[in-house]
């Protein structure tokens, strides 16, 4: 074990311990699955895949079509196997001999990216109602530099919207010196896009995925926007042909047929509100208003909240290691009876 750096021996393992349930609400994955219809069709792209040649070096077909969907240049458009590839890239590119910024607590990958890298975090506090610290934020861009800075908009684990003025203020504020990474893997249920910034602010990148909207998460495919000479050195990191002609054929599939994806986010949208009003009528337990499809909710003991839902067949996820959750739990916005099975159980909790 020598040879291996210490910040790599130090760092801790992702916090995830896989629970098996006849209703998973843990993972805030899409409650449905990718059709049949669209399988059959990704099958027969595959059938006619040669598969003992390898893929476009950047999946750049796949990139073309992102870009036309989203309405963005191609050569701003970077595809890996999942946009947790994305962060590690980033925190490689910014964050390597340098100092990371997001805030705590935060999607722990971030954290955990620059712990792997000996990088200097630096993660002010949210504030009580999980609202960012923007005097801390605005500080820290000003005093420290270079980097890389992590928002996740939404806010993950809280579902916290942050407003997009504050968005645009830290943006502005941030220096040509630190890289400004807006996470939107939620974006299709907060229904707001902060594309307009990549126009004017050439060290501002967007982090999008496949895994929930779409219902890809067992395919792994993510992207990065951002203007191009962000986006090629970006690409450097990555390693060439990673992303699989067999992920393509999936993807292109959903973006050939994005109705089905659009729909269930409607659905998904209707669902978190009808969640959130019917835990109104809990007796003790707290739940957070949310712009993702989850929701977080504080209870009077997360191990014996999630252990008494696992014993009625409903696996969540605990969040009370966290600064400043305590008690908390997060809940998958699922489908129509999954959502009736944990609304009913956590009412008789």
């Amino acid at each position: 074990m020598n040879g291996i750096r210490q910040a790599l021996r130090d760092a801790p393992d992702y916090p995830f311990v896989p629970l098996e349930a006849p209703i998973k609400l843990d993972q805030n994955e899409s409650g449905y699955d990718f059709p049949l219809s669209l399988k059959q069709i990704a099958l027969e792209k595959m059938l006619h895949t040669n598969w003992n040649r390898y893929p476009d070096i950047h999946a750049n077909t796949l990139q073309q079509k992102i870009a036309a969907r989203v309405g963005w240049v191609q050569h701003g458009v970077v595809v890996t196997p999942g946009s947790n590839v994305l962060i590690h890239a980033l925190a490689q590119a910014a964050g390597l001999g340098q100092r990371m910024l997001s805030v705590s607590p935060a999607f722990s990958l971030y954290s955990l990216s620059g712990k792997l890298l000996g990088a200097e975090m630096l993660e002010p506090a949210l504030n009580s109602d999980f609202s960012l610290p923007m005097d801390d934020l605005l500080a820290t861009l000003e005093q420290y530099t270079p980097g890389v800075c992590f928002l996740a908009v939404p806010h993950a684990p809280t579902g916290a919207m942050p407003s997009l003025e504050q968005i645009e203020t830290l943006v502005h504020r941030a220096s040509k010196d630190w890289v400004m990474v807006l996470d939107e893997a939620y974006f299709e249920y907060s229904q707001r896009s902060h594309l307009h910034l990549l126009e004017q602010h050439p060290n501002v990148c967007i982090l999008r995925t496949f895994s929930k909207a779409w219902g890809l998460g067992g395919v792994r495919l993510g992207y990065l926007l951002a203007q191009p000479e962000l986006a090629v050195n970006i690409q450097k990191i990555l390693s060439p042909f990673n992303v699989s002609s067999l992920i393509v054929a999936a993807a292109e599939t959903a973006l050939e047929h994005p109705n089905y994806a659009e729909t269930r986010v409607q659905e998904t949208i209707l669902e978190r509100q009808r969640v959130f009003a019917a835990l109104q009528n809990h007796p003790t337990w707290k739940v957070y208003p949310s712009a993702a499809n989850y929701h977080l909710i504080r209870t009077q003991d997360a191990k014996r909240a999630h252990a008494e839902l696992l014993e009625r067949g409903i696996l969540v996820r605990k969040q009370d290691s966290y600064l400043g959750l305590n008690g908390c739990i997060r809940v998958s916005i699922g489908t129509p009876e999954e959502n009736n099975a944990f609304v009913k159980a956590a009412l008789e909790l």
